[in-house]
């Protein structure tokens, strides 16, 4: 919903009904993940994807229908001998697009939602999609840190769903929970679907050189909250690095200690060292090799300066345990040459490393391409 809010917002406090389809589940090659939504206006244009244009007319179809009866509808589209063309997803994935009625009465918490997301405070929306007795579907409940409103329809219920949906805001993804009909855990019954709008992921680009300025545009692309850090002021300036959402001007181990410290580094965190100047970079590897909870850590240098650093490393103590978490020299070999390509290799290793990828071309292997 994170892409379409904006539009979604407008119509909503301008009084308008729109129809809105969400992938709540995903099987095998499936081209978008959960948490992708579609709308169908009240001018009757479409805005967001949920398949990538693979059964975007059929969900538009139904969002129509769904916006004028007021009745959600869990639909799941897929490939079999039958349906493969009607549909269009002949990628081989299979989806459960969950459609629904979005107006003021039906979504009355949606402003105050969209002002946390706006504000980056964590929040999460549970929403009943599937339940052996039907008057449960659409039912919502607003999950956040410290608090809970709304109700799925009883105590057992909301107390489950909230535990479970504050695992998935801690995580940053959304997904779809089972349970028994009333909150049982090991049940069957009904499916919730949980959104989870954590705050965005951070990317720390430590030396302000030419290379940080590209992989900070790289960053911003992939969704990242960028934050450039360099000691030398001269450097480490706002208009050098345009892609960036922060410039800071400190000592690199410094700063993400106090980061770390402050709780705003957290397994979604990615940390890139492009400094290659042992004063910088091993004070701030010894810090980032012993965070408890970083998702990535890579550090730009040549064959050589990999080979120094780690020496220096371990005469500071870090273990071989420590020392394996560091992707170094940074990036996939691609043959980068220039700041942008380079730029690319180290997205491309950060990308591989979060969803498990080898890095390989997908025409050398086989086998689902989405896991």
């Amino acid at each position: 919903m994170r892409e379409v809010l904006p539009q979604l917002l407008a119509w909503w406090e301008a009084g308008e009904t729109v129809g809105m389809g969400t992938v709540v589940a995903t099987f095998q090659s499936a081209p978008r993940p959960p948490g992708a939504s579609m709308l169908v206006g009240p001018d009757d244009s479409a805005v967001g994807s949920v398949s990538g244009g693979c059964v975007e007319g059929a969900v538009y179809d139904l969002a129509q229908e769904v916006a004028a009866s007021g009745t959600p509808v869990l639909q799941r589209y897929g490939v079999s001998d039958d349906d493969a063309f009607a549909v269009g997803l002949t990628c081989g994935g299979i989806l459960d697009v969950y459609v629904e009625k979005v107006d003021r009465q039906t979504f009355p918490e949606l402003g105050e939602i969209a002002d946390d997301i706006d504000a980056g405070r964590p929040v999460a929306v549970a929403t009943v999609v599937e339940h052996v007795d039907p008057s449960y579907v659409g039912r919502r409940m607003v999950i956040r840190p410290d608090a809970a409103g709304g109700s799925l329809g009883s105590n057992r219920i909301d107390a489950a769903v909230r535990d479970d949906a504050l695992g998935l805001l801690a995580s940053g993804h959304s997904g779809t929970l089972g349970y028994g009909p009333d909150g049982e855990r090991r049940g069957e019954g009904m499916r919730v679907f949980v959104w989870a709008f954590a705050p965005q992921p951070r990317m720390l680009v430590f030396g302000a050189i030419d290379f940080a300025a590209a992989v900070a545009r790289v960053g911003a692309f992939l969704g990242y909250h960028v934050t450039v850090c360099d000691a030398r002021p001269v450097f480490a300036t706002a208009s050098r690095f345009p892609g960036a959402d922060e410039v800071v001007v400190d000592w690199p181990h410094r700063y993400l200690a106090a980061e770390q410290e402050a709780g705003r580094v957290d397994r979604r965190t990615v940390v890139t060292v492009l400094t290659h100047d042992p004063k910088f970079d091993v004070p701030l590897l010894e810090v980032a090799l012993r965070l408890p909870e970083v998702g990535y850590v890579g550090a730009m240098g040549s064959r050589r300066t990999h080979d120094d650093r780690m020496e220096r490393l371990r005469e500071a103590g870090l273990t071989e345990d420590e020392l394996a978490r560091l992707s170094s020299p940074i990036g996939l070999d691609l043959g980068a040459r220039t700041p942008e390509e380079t730029a690319i290799s180290i997205a491309a290793e950060i990308v591989a490393g979060r969803w498990g990828g080898s890095g390989e071309p997908l025409a050398v292997r086989s086998g689902r391409i989405h896991g």
